[in-house]
């Protein structure tokens, strides 16, 4: 009897080890996500947590992706792409504009009429760019995946916008400086700021408007603050905002080729598309909470949405004239990327 109590402790305690064991196998890479929006975001809840889902599945349960919103684990949002690259946080999703001039290449997705009102086209467009045009924009990282919005259109405090004259002597808050550049074009002074600043922004009266998609409404409650949410025909857009989930590059680099193949099979091709419906969606959904709680959802006519977008033309040629002199072929890189958006939308 005692043997028996004896051997069955003893199997009892084997199981206790293996489950143990097994537990720790599975989670035996964890990486933390840093990024600055809230929790709550449709960014975080629609976008990075089934990404984050699909690498754990596709790992056996090995790996385990913590999410750290809203700058929880320090810093500002500008500070996110060095911190990936230094290796302080292991994974980023953030704007890129928010460290301008560090991804020249990539910001061509930015310009007004080479992103056309269409996120899954610009999104492929940039996958099939990646290797051949665009990666050495991100030294010290390794890319998941790039993406875009569905572009900027203006929310104006208490102003009707019908033409780029109403703009003159108005104070609005740009993503990047394309956005900056667009502003100008338009003839009314930028002040760049990240998202989470806006709403206080707005009620201090230190901006007139500022340049964001609808999806960002819920998440700012822009409907309490802002009266017209204006944007031209069939869409239209002024320019656009590129985003990028990246890793440190060491990290990745010391990760064995199961682990590397988790996060590349959640992050293909067909991923950048998904993404891009996921856009799309939250983008609707944000100008419905703003028309149903009273405010003005401006549609402009073709006739003018064409004067904002000869008003533009300008903002094009600036961004050649920019990175040419950082020797790289402006007209080359925009000529290509218009080619394969204007492909992926066919």
């Amino acid at each position: 009897m005692k043997l028996a109590k004896l051997a069955g402790a003893a199997v009892l305690g084997a199981a206790i080890a293996v489950a143990g064991t097994g537990w720790a196998s599975a989670q035996e890479f964890t990486f933390k996500l840093h990024h600055f929006l809230p929790a709550t975001s449709p960014a975080q809840k629609d976008m990075l947590e089934p990404w984050a889902k699909q690498v754990e599945e596709n790992s056996g349960g090995r790996v385990k992706i913590e999410m750290f919103p809203a700058m929880t684990l320090g810093g500002t949002p500008p500070e996110l792409v060095q911190q990936a690259r230094d290796g302080v946080v292991d994974l980023i999703w953030t704007v890129n504009s928010y460290t301008p001039g560090q991804f020249p290449r990539t910001e061509v997705f930015e310009l007004p009429g080479v992103y056309v009102n269409d996120i899954r086209a610009t999104n492929l467009a940039m996958y099939d760019m990646f290797e051949s045009d665009l990666k050495d924009d991100y030294k010290g990282l390794e890319v998941m995946w790039l993406h875009v919005h569905a572009g900027q259109a203006i929310m104006s405090v208490d102003k009707e916008v019908r033409s780029p004259s109403d703009l003159a002597g108005m104070k609005i808050r740009i993503p990047s400086r394309t956005g900056g550049w667009v502003i100008e074009a338009l003839g009314a002074s930028p002040l760049a700021m990240p998202v989470p600043e806006v709403p206080s922004a707005l009620s201090k009266g230190v901006i007139d408007a500022t340049l964001l998609p609808w999806e960002i409404i819920p998440v700012i409650k822009a409907y309490e603050q802002i009266d017209y949410f204006v944007e031209g025909h069939d869409e239209t857009r002024l320019g656009n905002t590129t985003f990028q989930v990246s890793m440190n590059k060491e990290r990745w680099d010391s990760l064995p080729d199961d682990i590397k193949k988790a996060f590349r099979d959640a992050s293909s091709r067909d991923w950048w598309g998904k993404v891009a419906d996921m856009w799309r969606a939250n983008d609707d959904f944000g100008i419905k909470m703003a028309t149903d709680a009273g405010k003005s959802h401006v549609m402009l006519t073709e006739a003018e949405t064409q004067v904002f977008i000869d008003a533009l033309e300008p903002v094009r040629q600036r961004w050649v004239d920019e990175v040419n002199a950082k020797g790289l072929d402006g007209a080359g890189i925009m000529a290509k990327a218009r080619e394969l958006v204007a492909k992926n939308s066919e």
